[in-house]
């Protein structure tokens, strides 16, 4: 059973979308996605340095687009299909366009505004997120809970990113639960947390909008890494989650006990193999990073439906 992963934000760099203009047909499905997004994102996806694409607003669309563009490409080199897929954080986004539940047109208006609304939320008071890497989970969650700080994303294999006031990030760094690292995230704020609250509502105006179908795939949520079954729900969820913590390590968890055989990673690729190498070892993966990673994927799903 083959998963298709679509990773969240921070797996952009500057360049990224670069080789994929390459391909047949990819500036023009660029070019309506960019519409739907009302962001240029050609010029970021080529031109733009680091900070410009670290923006909220134009990270989120970014990503998601480039999941999309390079599972159009898998689809037209291999007639095999995945059995399941899932996203991370904003990822889900391209997950539930990949499953059938909502259309890459409404999953890319959906982002557009999904990341305006959170970097206004993000604006409205200081926060921020750190990634604690190692330490007992269980003494990680108490020194957050201690210095009132959200445990926002469970990535498993040992990591947790904590968010909240910049003071008690600062805190978290100098006196660290034993045995853990703490790794300061470059985020406008606290996202996947109460100080969200506001993006919710945007986001949730919007997707009523949304014509949702019951999903094709098996589709994990990040809610609590169940398998979704009514586009309804996915929907919901999807909007729920901007406030909520991403348990990705209950997805992979989900994957395994439904015997997962392979993981693929669409672009910007490397965050979700990266855990998956802790989380699920032994499961072969696929970070599609480039088109020259597409036959390494179609290699995958093949042998899956051999």
């Amino acid at each position: 059973m083959i998963v298709v992963a679509c990773p969240g934000q921070g797996s952009q760099t500057p360049g990224f979308l670069s080789p994929w203009l390459d391909l047949d047909g990819a500036r023009d499905l660029l070019a309506a996605f960019s519409d739907a997004a009302e962001v240029d994102l050609i010029r970021h996806g080529t031109e733009s340095d680091a900070d410009t694409i670290r923006d909220t607003r134009i990270a989120q669309p970014l990503i998601v687009a480039a999941s999309l563009l390079a599972w159009s490409a898998l689809e037209q080199r291999t007639p095999s299909a995945p059995a399941g897929t899932a996203g991370h954080s904003v990822g889900e986004i391209a997950a539930l366009v990949i499953a059938g539940v909502i259309s890459a047109h409404d999953g890319m208006n959906l982002v557009g505004i999904r990341g305006r609304a959170m970097a206004d939320a993000a604006a409205l008071e200081p926060t921020g997120m750190s990634a604690v890497v190692g330490g007992d989970e269980a003494a990680v969650l108490t020194r957050l809970e201690e210095l009132a700080l959200t445990p926002a994303n469970f990535n498993g294999g040992g990591q947790i990113v904590a968010a909240g006031a910049p003071a008690a990030l600062e805190a978290l760094a100098v006196d660290a639960p034993r045995g853990a690292r703490v790794i300061p995230l470059q985020v406008a704020g606290a996202f996947h947390t109460s100080y969200m609250a506001p993006a919710v509502e945007r986001l949730r105006a919007a997707a009523d909008t949304v014509e949702a179908s019951n999903p094709k795939l098996a589709l994990w949520t990040n809610h609590d890494g169940s398998v979704v079954i009514s586009g309804t729900t996915a929907i919901n969820l999807l909007v729920g989650q901007v406030a909520s913590p991403v348990r990705w390590d209950l997805c992979m968890a989900g994957f395994a006990d439904a015997g997962i055989t392979g993981l693929i990673e669409l672009a910007p690729a490397g965050t979700l193999t990266g855990l998956a190498k802790r989380g699920l070892r032994g499961i072969p993966s696929v970070a599609v990073k480039t088109p020259d990673d597409l036959d390494a994927a179609v290699e995958l799903l093949s042998k899956d439906n051999a």
